[in-house]
């Protein structure tokens, strides 16, 4: 991604006025090639943030509509996986940048500049199944029986080991 680009993410925070901001962020192959061993190389979408400014905090609101490019964990087939999410980030105004939790994140008074990407790289991610599977083997939860072996009478012996036998007396008193 281009400097010119990488500037379409950032919220450059003293410009805003207490009240309430909307912004639109593009979702793009070039998006997703500004991350280092992404799990996504292809995508397209967008996402609307709400931003509610006071004095002390900042609340956002993440809406994410995007497709992304995924290979298939069975067929290695690509296919188009949907992510529709909805986020909510706290930001409140400190003494030092510091992350909270998942949800709340802390910055200095002096921040000039908030980046939204890693935050729309992390939703996006988070939202990828761990089972990526092609929408063609939806509902089926267990794969095709590839090998079978078949089970001869001489494999299924009955006859018990006599040091069982033995303590099978012992638990049956």
């Amino acid at each position: 991604m281009k400097k010119s680009e990488a500037r379409a993410y950032l919220v450059n925070i003293p410009s805003l006025k207490n009240g309430h901001h909307e912004f639109d962020f593009e979702i793009n192959d070039a998006f997703f090639a500004w991350f280092e061993e992404s799990l996504v190389e292809k995508g397209d979408g967008q996402c609307r943030m709400e931003l509610k400014k006071t004095e002390t905090m900042m609340t956002l609101v993440f809406e994410l509509n995007a497709g992304v490019e995924l290979i298939c964990d069975r067929s290695l087939d690509p296919f188009i996986f949907p992510i529709k999410e909805k986020h909510e980030l706290m930001v409140k105004f400190g003494e030092v940048d510091e992350v909270l939790s998942d949800v709340l994140l802390v910055i200095s008074r002096d921040t000039q500049t908030l980046d939204m990407a890693p935050y729309l790289y992390e939703f996006i991610s988070l939202a990828i199944p761990m089972k990526k599977l092609h929408p063609r083997y939806d509902g089926q939860d267990t794969p095709e029986l590839i090998y079978q072996s078949e089970v001869t009478d001489e494999e299924t012996n009955d006859t018990i080991d006599p040091r069982w036998e033995a303590l099978k007396k012992l638990s049956n008193k």
